[in-house]
C-alpha cells in the first residue's frame, strides 16, 4: 500500500472511530448527531490532537456531502407540496428570513462598519437547522403537529434560499454590490438552470425507465448518482455551483415516480457524507479563540436566541397560528442552520469574514445547535407560561373575540373533536352519517375555512384555551375526542376538560404506547395507541392467514385490549357488542356487511338474491337504526345503510361479503355479472 493510500485509510478510520463514539456518548444525553459531529471534529484537527494530518481528504469528502445534500433536498421539494404549504413556506418562511437578515445586518453593521458584510453575516443568522429541527419533531411525534407544520414550511423556504445565498455571496465580496452583476448572475443561473430541467423532462424519464427496467439495483443507483455528481459538474463548468447543480439534479428526477426509490438509495451516502462535512467544521474550530472570545460569543448567543425566537414567533403569528403554538414555533427556529456553515465557509474564502469573527460565528452557531434539544424540550411550558401574560395574552384574547361570533350555539349531549385531521373527518363521517351531534375544533385555519364551505360545524381555536372548550359546550358534552399529533398539548386538553366536565367521557388518540398510563391518570376514559392497534392489526391478519375462526381472533384482541386498550374503530362489519348477542360454535362463523347509500341491494328482497343458494350463509339479523330484525323472512326488503348478520362456515362467510360487495360494486360500475364472484 502506498503512503498516499495509507495517509487516507488512517484518516478515515481516524474520523469514523472518533465521530462514532463521540456521537454515540451524545446520544445517551439526547444530543443532535451533528453536535457529535462537530464536536469531533474539534477533537481530531489542528487545533484539537491533530489526529488528521491531510484535511484536504475531508474537505473533499465534506463537498460531496454538500453535494448530496442538496440532492435530497431537490428530490423531496416539489411543486404540489409547496402549494399544499404555501402561507407557511411562503408567506411565514419570507417574513422569517427577510426580517431576521435586516435585522440581524443592522446589527452586525455595529461591528462590521461594512454593508455587504453585515449582509452576508444577516443571511447566515437567518437560517435554521433543518437536520436538528425535524428529527426532534419526528422523535417527539411533532411533525404534523401545528407548530411542527410551520416550523417544517419555513425551514423549508431557508433551504430554497440557499441556492440564489450562494449565488448573491462572491458579489458580496466586493466594497459596494454590484447590481448588474448580481443581475447578470442570476440571469445566467436561471438559464442554465431552465436549460437543465427542460433537457431532464424530457431525456431523465426516458433514462430512468430504461433503466428500471433492467431490474438492477446497482445499475439503478449508479444511474442516480450520475445525474446528481453529472449535473453538478455541468453547472459548475459553467460559472456557478456544485450545490446549484445538485439541486437542480434532484428537482429533475423529483416529479418522476422514481423519486422516492432514489431518495431511500442514495440517504445512506448522503448521511455519511454530511457527517464529514460537519467533521470539516469541527476541524477549523479554534478552541483557543473560544476562550478568548468567550464574552463576543456569549453576547452572539444571546442576540441569535432573543432576535430568532422573536422573528420566529412574529411569522408563526403572520400566517394564523395562536400565541401558543407561535411562540413554540419561535423556540424551534431560534439555532443557527448547517447551512450556514456552508455559507460561511464560501464567504470565508471570498474574505466576507475575517478569521476571527469566523471563530466568533462557529463558536456561536455549535452553542446553539447544541441548546436547541433543550429548547424545544421546554417549549411546551415556556410557551403556556408565557400566553397566559401579557401582552400575547391579549394577543391571544383578540384573536378568540374574532372567531367569538361564529362560535356555536350551546349544545348538550355532543361530541367534541379536537383536532380535524384524517382520524377527525373520519369521525365526523361517522357521526354524522348517524345523527350524533358534534363540533370541531381545529388550529390549520386553512382546515377551518374549506370544511365550513363543506357545512362541517368546524371551528378555529385552540383545544389547551379553557375559555375555547367552554365555548364549544365541555360542560353539557357527552364525549370529547383529541385527536392531534401533539403530545404536550393533548395532556393540557384532557386535564381541562376533567376539570371542567367530571361526568365527560375522553377519548385520546396517541402514537406511543408509553404515553397511555400518563393520559389515563390526567383523566382519559380510553387511550388508543397508534403503536398499539398497529400490533393487533398484524398478528389478527396473521392469523386470519392460518384460518384461526374470527371469534377467537376477536377474544385474543378483546382480552388483550383489557384495560382500556379497546380501540373506536370503523369497518363493514359491525361492533364486537352486535356480535356478543350471537351465541358462539367453534365450527360456525359470522359475518357482517354494512350496505352503502344508493346500493343495487336497497329494495329488493333475501329471496330475490338468492343469498342462501349463491354463498351458502343464513341471514340471521338485519339492524336498521336502532331496531333489530331477527331471521327475516325470504320476502324482508333492505333499505339503504342496513347491517345485515350473517353465518355459515368461513368459506361461506367470505364469499357472502365478496358477492355484497360485488353487488354495491356492480351497482358503480354497472358491468360484471357479480353472481359468478
Amino acid at each position: 500500500m502506498g503512503r498516499m493510500e495509507s495517509e487516507f485509510l488512517s484518516t478515515l478510520v481516524s474520523i469514523l472511530g472518533v465521530s462514532a463514539l463521540v456521537v454515540f456518548v451524545l446520544h445517551k444525553i439526547k444530543m443532535p448527531s451533528v453536535v457529535g459531529f462537530l464536536l469531533a471534529g474539534m477533537i481530531m484537527g489542528p487545533y484539537g490532537l491533530g489526529l488528521v494530518g491531510n484535511t484536504h481528504v475531508v474537505e473533499v469528502m465534506a463537498e460531496i456531502g454538500v453535494v448530496l445534500l442538496l440532492f435530497t433536498i431537490g428530490i423531496e421539494f416539489s411543486i404540489p407540496r409547496l402549494l399544499r404549504m404555501k402561507k407557511a413556506v411562503i408567506l411565514g418562511g419570507g417574513f422569517q428570513v427577510g426580517i431576521t437578515t435586516l435585522l440581524s445586518a443592522a446589527a452586525a453593521y455595529l461591528v462590521t462598519k461594512s454593508d455587504n458584510k453585515s449582509l452576508f453575516l444577516g443571511f447566515l443568522v437567518a437560517l435554521s437547522s433543518t437536520a436538528v429541527v425535524l428529527k426532534m419533531l419526528a422523535d417527539k411525534g411533532e411533525t404534523d403537529s401545528p407548530h411542527g407544520r410551520i416550523m417544517t414550511g419555513i425551514l423549508i423556504f431557508q433551504d430554497l434560499c440557499v441556492v440564489p445565498l450562494m449565488l448573491i455571496t462572491p458579489s458580496l465580496a466586493g466594497e459596494t454590490i454590484n447590481i448588474v452583476d448580481v443581475a447578470l448572475k442570476i440571469g445566467k443561473a436561471v438559464l442554465i438552470v431552465a436549460v437543465v430541467l427542460l433537457s431532464a423532462r424530457w431525456l431523465v424519464p426516458g433514462i430512468l425507465h430504461q433503466v428500471v427496467g433492467t431490474r438492477s439495483r446497482e445499475l439503478f443507483l449508479t444511474t442516480i448518482m450520475l445525474l446528481c455528481l453529472g449535473i453538478a459538474y455541468f453547472t459548475s463548468h459553467f460559472g456557478l455551483s456544485l450545490s446549484l447543480g445538485a439541486f437542480l439534479a434532484g428537482l429533475a428526477i423529483s416529479e418522476s415516480e422514481y423519486s422516492h426509490q432514489a431518495t431511500s438509495d442514495i440517504l445512506p451516502f448522503k448521511d455519511s457524507f454530511m457527517g464529514f462535512f460537519f467533521v470539516s467544521v469541527g476541524m477549523l474550530f479554534n478552541v483557543g479563540a473560544m476562550s478568548t472570545h468567550c464574552f463576543n460569543i456569549a453576547i452572539a448567543v444571546g442576540l441569535i436566541f432573543g432576535l430568532k425566537i422573536i422573528t420566529g414567533t412574529a411569522a408563526a403569528f403572520l400566517v394564523g397560528s395562536g400565541p401558543r403554538v407561535a411562540v413554540h414555533a419561535g423556540l424551534g427556529l431560534a439555532q443557527v442552520g448547517e447551512f450556514s456553515f456552508v455559507l460561511a465557509v464560501a464567504g470565508r474564502e471570498a474574505g466576507l469574514i475575517t478569521d476571527d469573527l469566523y471563530q466568533i460565528f462557529l463558536s456561536s452557531s455549535v452553542v446553539t445547535m447544541t441548546l436547541t434539544p433543550l429548547l424545544l424540550n421546554i417549549a411546551p411550558s415556556v410557551s403556556e407560561w408565557l400566553t397566559a401574560r401579557t401582552p400575547l395574552k391579549r394577543i391571544g384574547r383578540a384573536m378568540k373575540l374574532s372567531w367569538r361570533e361564529q362560535m356555536p350555539e350551546r349544545k348538550e349531549g355532543h361530541v367534541i373533536i379536537v383536532g380535524f385531521g384524517l382520524n377527525g373527518k373520519n369521525l365526523a363521517r361517522v357521526l354524522k352519517e348517524t345523527d350524533i351531534p358534534y363540533v370541531a375544533l381545529e388550529m390549520n385555519n386553512d382546515t377551518v375555512i374549506a370544511m365550513k364551505k363543506k357545512g362541517e360545524p368546524i371551528y378555529y381555536g385552540d383545544g389547551t384555551s379553557r375559555e375555547m372548550l367552554i365555548r364549544l359546550g365541555i360542560e353539557k358534552a357527552k364525549l370529547i375526542v383529541v385527536a392531534i399529533s401533539d403530545p404536550a398539548s393533548t395532556r393540557n386538553i384532557v386535564s381541562i376538560a376533567r376539570l371542567a366536565n367530571p361526568g365527560l367521557y375522553i377519548v385520546v388518540r396517541t402514537r406511543y404506547l408509553t404515553e397511555v398510563d400518563d393520559l389515563k391518570e390526567l383523566g382519559a376514559n380510553e387511550v388508543i395507541s397508534e403503536e398499539f392497534e398497529t400490533s393487533i392489526e398484524m398478528f389478527s391478519s396473521v392469523l386470519y392467514q392460518y384460518d384461526f375462526p374470527q371469534h377467537l381472533v376477536l377474544d385474543w384482541v378483546e382480552e388483550i385490549r383489557r384495560n382500556s386498550y379497546r380501540a373506536l374503530r370503523g369497518s363493514e362489519i359491525p361492533g364486537r357488542s352486535f356480535f356478543e348477542r350471537v351465541a358462539w360454535l367453534p365450527e360456525v362463523e359470522v359475518g357482517g356487511y354494512r350496505m352503502p347509500p344508493g346500493s343495487r341491494l336497497a329494495g329488493k328482497s333475501i329471496g330475490e338474491l338468492q343469498v342462501r343458494k349463491k354463498t351458502g350463509v343464513t341471514i340471521i339479523a338485519v339492524r336498521r337504526g336502532p331496531e333489530v330484525f331477527s331471521n327475516p323472512p325470504a320476502d324482508f326488503r333492505f333499505q339503504a345503510a342496513d347491517i345485515l348478520l350473517f353465518t355459515g362456515n368461513r368459506g361461506e362467510v367470505e364469499r357472502a361479503t365478496s358477492y355484497f360487495k360485488g353487488e354495491a360494486m356492480r351497482d358503480a360500475s354497472s358491468a360484471g355479472d357479480l353472481s359468478k364472484n
